[in-house]
């Protein structure tokens, strides 16, 4: 890793899932100076919360900022709506547990405080491979948020060029697992399920579950997730 002194910085958005490590753990390697930006937006859980505060200590990051966002009392999503369950079986379309404009409004957080921070790097674990198919992980609305972001800020209308990376777009979950784990990264430190209970060990039947559970069987490597007792 680079000197402090001349390292290059960026914002890594950290879930506490085991796509976000692997981002924060690449953009480490790659010699950045990290800064985690992190939600509780109105999830069902705070599991993957407490992730995220255990792994931006793990990995030392210069600052972990955790924004408050009222996107429960708007709804329409099984994760921010108690009245709207969790499928816990493949489902056709945009599934319910899309979040609207939840990535979004992420990446906006992201903007403004790389424009405090006075950096131009912001990486996000979008998949557009291995996903439920929301439509905020998609290539095509990274490369609009881009183009909006250095029309519409400061640093971007002076030349200073905002970057969005997204270095799992195109991988599948195997290959994003097998990137970590060449990097080190302790998924058993991580929490991907849409309904884990308030030990963050996971339902094994939903659809981040689903994804997880086949990623590591493709690989044919232990599954390190903590399951609730009737998946174990």
């Amino acid at each position: 890793m680079e000197n402090k002194l001349t390292a290059k910085s960026a914002i890594v958005l950290l879930s506490g899932g085991l796509d976000s490590i692997t981002v924060l753990a690449g953009a480490q390697r790659q010699g950045y100076l990290c800064h985690a930006l992190s939600f509780n937006y109105g999830q069902r859980h705070n599991a993957e919360l407490a992730a995220a505060k255990r792994i931006a200590h793990q990995y030392q990051v210069q600052s972990h900022k955790i924004i408050e966002l009222g996107l429960g009392n708007i709804g329409g999503s099984a994760l921010t709506d108690p009245h709207i369950d969790v499928p816990l079986t493949p489902q056709s379309g945009i599934p319910v547990t899309y979040v609207p404009a939840r990535n979004t409004l992420f990446l906006a957080f992201a903007l403004a405080w790389a424009e405090v921070l006075e950096l131009q790097d912001i990486f996000i674990g979008v998949n557009a491979v291995d996903y439920s198919g929301y439509p905020d992980c998609r290539p095509e609305f990274i490369q609009a948020f881009q183009t909006m972001a250095n029309l519409a800020t400061k640093a971007g209308v002076e030349g200073r060029e905002i970057r969005i990376h997204t270095p799992l777009i195109d991988l599948s979950k195997a290959q994003i697992i097998a990137r970590g784990l060449a990097l080190g990264v302790d998924y058993s430190a991580t929490v991907s399920c849409y309904a884990a209970d308030a030990d963050g060990r996971a339902c094994g039947s939903c659809d981040a579950c689903r994804l997880r559970k086949a990623g590591f069987e493709a690989l044919e490597r232990p599954d390190p997730t903590r399951y609730q007792c009737n998946n174990s």
